[in-house]
């Protein structure tokens, strides 16, 4: 079967008057110089009412796009080309001075074969985009290939040669694309980006027919045949593109069941299980470095930087190198302005590298170039109490007011009180600003139907609220028990239960900020808890050492740019001071005067801040309805309530006052004190503190 595209065929379009003359105003303007990189957007925006306000969806603007092609491949082909020109320059030199005629001509032939062998690298050079879209990134691949091959026969004019009729074109680029829509607009892109360069260069474009077949961009899933096998890339010099940015918990909603498990069966030994779509796009990339000497240049999500997405990356510098990257530039996808890493890779083991465009002597997996390649931590057995917290999935949480009015009902048919299944809630929010009053209905990690059913109304509640929503979810516990928590975390409630207070962290904010949370309070999947009671562990926690860990190691994530904290990354792998790690009992290092001093600092920091979130002035403490559950904190009146509104971490830290940086200051020294960092007064680079911490990572990592 033909496929059918935009110009093979003299199909009349049904118009009316009225389209008549929208027709005829558009034929009147001038077209000639439109950019071809943006055709996608205006034919998408025209077609698809729905789509007409995001101007972005399909336009990444060229400066963006230049970040990929002018590493991979305007600067290698420019280095190659000053080679051959400094040979072809001796040529010519010699043809001139030579003595003999025959030599003369000898000598200006040879000029003349480099040349031509340039010439011919550039017509035999392919750009590949295995996610095409409407080919932004093939028009821009192209005019540069183009603008190369001007500049050498320019050059060459100069030296006496002959100048030739451009021999590159449209050919010279390859794309994938699976929309047959997207794909034919990227032909019409390329083909138009080669009509405008052929003209504003003096050179006569094609007109019989203008526009002519592109078979070069194909419309194909780039990853996988119709019959379920690996789908084979074109050889190519270079690689580029914007590959899809799907989440790996986001691809089966994404791309359907039957194709994610597709998806994973063929990479299944070639790809770390958790990773983002776009690693695929990677994975296949780098395996086909050694083909052509390939250079490879791709846009992916932030992810990229950290855990499973991260595997690839590492695969990819233990066999080659990454020689520009760009690790947090703002982006265009569908029409939302995102954050995302640039990553441009070879197989070449040494040679220039640039971070940021600042030139680095190497560019480590995790897109940083400090002397300690952190990415490469690994994991500490002494570090096993940082939890993610309870992943509820569905509407559990209820007004305060609320749970307090069901704990107050006659007791249940089971001779309970609905204390026994609802408790407190927080979540990030809670710990960075001011608490919701949230309470949580939780029937813990196994607790029947039929025993859930005699909590008459909480479970009404969860029966008409969640059951809908979690019914049908392939997410949904593997037991269909609806009516409890996704993930509970067994391991984190019995280490919890030993304790009146732990410690949390938003896996996600602005500032890196810990504080003490009960024991009764369940902390939300949006929090980290350590299920650590001392005032040692918090001040250590809260420490530089410990921040500038994290961030180097944690990604980015959201509209902010905020950076995350994740247990296997930021807590597991951080070498504490030897004697005060955390498989320690806080008793057994009570009467150690480092673990004294930090125990000290850290709880004036906590005491400064309480103080100051709420004012004893401003403030009552009001006994909940459950003993042991913490104290209500209230406004003392509507003034009050609107000074307390702003009194939140965020907002402190955003401020961040002297008394506050003092309170930092004070930990800080007594946590590099435990270290045994005595040069920590004359202010340690962050890279130095970090290269340290690395070298005892190594050490306690090897001797496990």
């Amino acid at each position: 079967m033909v496929q059918r595209r935009l110009f093979n065929d003299d199909d009349a379009l049904p118009l009316n008057r009225a389209d008549v003359k929208v027709a005829l105003k558009a034929a009147n303007q001038d077209w000639a110089n439109i950019d071809p990189s943006i055709m996608g957007t205006l034919l998408e925006r025209g077609t698809d009412p729905s789509k007409r306000s995001q101007l972005g969806m399909h336009y990444t603007d060229p400066e963006k796009i230049m970040m990929i092609v002018n590493p991979v491949v305007i600067e290698p082909l420019l280095r190659e080309w000053e080679g051959v020109k400094a040979d072809l320059t001796s040529e010519i030199g010699k043809s001139k001075s030579a003595k003999t005629p025959g030599a003369r001509t000898a000598a200006f032939n040879r000029g003349r074969e480099l040349k031509t062998g340039f010439i011919e690298r550039l017509k035999a050079y392919r750009i590949l985009d295995p996610a095409c879209g409407s080919g932004n990134f093939l028009y821009l691949g192209l005019k540069a290939l183009k603008d190369i091959e001007h500049r050498v026969n320019t050059e060459c004019e100069t030296l006496g040669l002959p100048r030739g009729f451009p021999v590159v074109g449209p050919e010279n680029v390859l794309g994938i694309e699976i929309n047959s829509f997207a794909a034919e607009l990227a032909r019409v892109s390329v083909w138009i980006g080669e009509i405008q360069w052929m003209r504003e260069h003096g050179f006569d474009a094609s007109r019989d027919p203008i526009l002519k077949p592109l078979d070069t961009i194909q419309r194909h899933d780039a990853l996988l045949n119709d019959d379920g096998t690996e789908y084979e890339w074109p050889p190519a010099d270079a690689i580029i593109g914007n590959p899809p940015f799907l989440g790996d918990k986001r691809m089966l909603a994404g791309l359907g069941e039957p194709n994610v498990e597709r998806l994973r069966r063929v990479f299944s030994h070639r790809r770390p299980g958790g990773a983002d779509l776009v690693m695929y796009w990677f994975t296949k990339a780098a395996e086909q470095l050694a083909q052509r000497h390939s250079r490879v240049g791709f846009v992916a999500t932030q992810s990229v930087r950290r855990g499973a997405s991260n595997e690839v990356l590492k695969a990819v510098v233990r066999k080659g190198r990454i020689f520009s990257a760009y690790e947090d530039e703002e982006w265009t996808v569908d029409g939302a302005d995102v954050r995302v890493s640039v990553i441009c890779f070879d197989a070449a083991e040494e040679g220039p590298a640039t971070l940021n465009g600042l030139t680095v002597p190497v560019i480590h997996a995790d897109l940083t170039a400090s002397a300690a390649n952190i990415s490469l931590a690994r994991r500490l057995s002494t570090n096993t109490s940082a939890f993610i917290g309870d992943q509820k999935t569905g509407p559990f949480d209820v007004d305060g007011d609320v749970a307090r009015t069901w704990i107050r009902l006659p007791l249940n048919p089971n001779g309970l009180s609905n204390s026994a299944v609802l408790r407190p809630w927080a979540n990030g929010n809670d710990l960075v600003g001011r608490h919701a009053g949230k309470w949580i209905i939780d029937f813990g990690v196994d607790m029947s139907e039929a025993n859930a059913a005699l909590f008459e109304a909480p479970f009404q509640h969860v029966e008409k609220y969640v059951r809908s929503q979690r019914i049908g979810l392939r997410e949904i516990r593997a037991d269909k028990s609806w009516w409890l928590h996704q993930r509970p975390r067994p391991e984190m409630r019995r280490m919890l239960t030993k304790m009146n207070r732990y410690i949390a962290t938003p896996r996600v904010s602005k500032h890196r900020v810990f504080a003490w949370v009960a024991a009764s309070v369940l902390p939300d999947s949006r929090l980290v808890a350590i299920a650590r009671d001392d005032d040692t562990s918090f001040g250590l926690l809260h420490s530089k050492p410990h921040e500038i860990w994290t961030l180097r190691l944690g990604g980015w994530h959201g509209v902010g740019n905020d950076p995350q904290y994740t247990p296997s990354l930021g807590f597991e792998t951080f070498p504490f001071p030897e004697g005060l790690t955390p498989n320690i009992p806080p008793a057994d290092y009570a009467s150690d005067p480092r673990a004294i001093a930090i125990a000290a600092a850290a709880k004036r920091l906590d005491e400064l801040r309480e103080n100051w979130l709420n004012p004893a002035d401003l403030v009552r403490r009001v006994p909940e309805v459950v003993a042991g559950y913490p104290d209500r904190i209230l406004p003392v009146d509507d003034n009050a309530a609107l000074v307390l509104k702003k009194r939140t971490l965020t907002n402190l830290y955003n401020e961040r006052p002297s008394w506050l940086d003092h309170a930092h200051r004070d930990l800080d020294a007594a946590v590099a004190s435990a270290y045994g960092w005595t040069d920590w007064g004359a202010g340690l680079a962050d890279d130095v503190i970090l290269e340290r911490l690395f070298q005892l990572n190594q050490e306690r990592a090897a001797g496990q």
